[in-house]
């Protein structure tokens, strides 16, 4: 009998077990693959849709109670659908309390001070769900592939980021990092389709085609930094992704998963309330 797919079988090891962290590669993990999928397109979408009403009623909860915070970062190679991800998976999700930030490249003003000064100023608020629509990540990644930082400076930023998020989950916020993991083929048909159909060209950008050609660089550079950074309290997660309603279903079910894990409870009722009657 085939083993259950289980969430954790695409955690990222903890960067300090060094064996199973050196080990950590993104070809062990098939981009095509819907492990989390109940059949069709159909039917992953009617799962999306229950799992997006339990999510809605848990982040109710979560900004009426006003203490804990949660932080969901999304990264992946271009077209890996970090926007379409956030609309399937929140789509039933009532937005108050529900913020997305969508990170740049960094302004001359962002540019001229360290790189987690924009980040940390928009870091969820208690009782907040926090989406950032990539992250303090590109500057691990980018800087990385372009030469414009060496080794030693890559890895003084992977122990900033493990710091920072340690920083911040001592401080009530629950991180979840999820890499949506496409395949060159994928990528390939979706930047096709964006350039063929007129309604889609602004969505195209020429430097989507630079990058391409650095495919083998910007995979190696997330496997160093998934590695790096993957953590007990702020830990990644390989998201097969070439599907898009598999890639939604599975975020959406990381996501349950840790909001249920927080006991969220709505505050206590006021008794100064009680007996009031509207005239």
């Amino acid at each position: 009998m085939a083993k259950e797919p289980d969430l954790d079988d695409y955690r990222v090891p903890h960067y300090g077990d060094g064996k199973k962290a050196a080990k950590f590669s993104l070809d062990d993990y098939d981009p095509a693959s819907k492990p989390f999928s109940d059949g069709g397109k159909d039917a992953d979408r009617d799962q999306l849709a229950g799992l997006g009403t339990k999510l809605d009623a848990l982040q109710e909860r979560l900004h009426a109670q006003h203490r804990q915070r949660v932080l969901l970062v999304l990264q992946g190679m271009d077209t890996s659908g970090k926007d379409g991800t956030i609309r399937g998976v929140f789509h039933e999700v009532d937005p108050l309390g529900l913020r997305i930030v969508p990170f740049k490249a960094p302004t001359p003003i962002e540019a001229a001070r360290d790189f987690l000064w924009r980040v940390h100023r928009q870091v969820p608020a208690a009782g907040e769900l926090a989406i950032f629509n990539r992250s303090h990540y590109e500057d691990v990644l980018v800087p990385r592939v372009l030469g414009q930082i060496d080794k030693a400076e890559c890895e003084r930023r992977y122990r900033q980021i493990r710091d920072f998020e340690a920083l911040l989950a001592e401080n009530g916020t629950s991180i979840i990092k999820c890499m949506l993991h496409i395949s060159k083929d994928e990528q390939r048909r979706r930047l096709q389709s964006r350039i063929d159909d007129p309604t889609k060209h602004w969505k195209f950008d020429v430097s989507d085609l630079e990058a391409r050609k650095q495919w083998d660089d910007y995979r190696h550079a997330y496997q160093s930094a998934l590695a790096a950074t993957s953590t007990d309290y702020a830990p990644w997660y390989v998201v097969p992704a070439d599907s898009k309603p598999h890639r939604n279903v599975m975020v959406g079910k990381l996501l349950l998963r840790l909001l249920e894990s927080l006991k969220l409870e709505y505050p206590p009722a006021k008794e100064s309330l009680k007996g009031i009657r509207i005239e």
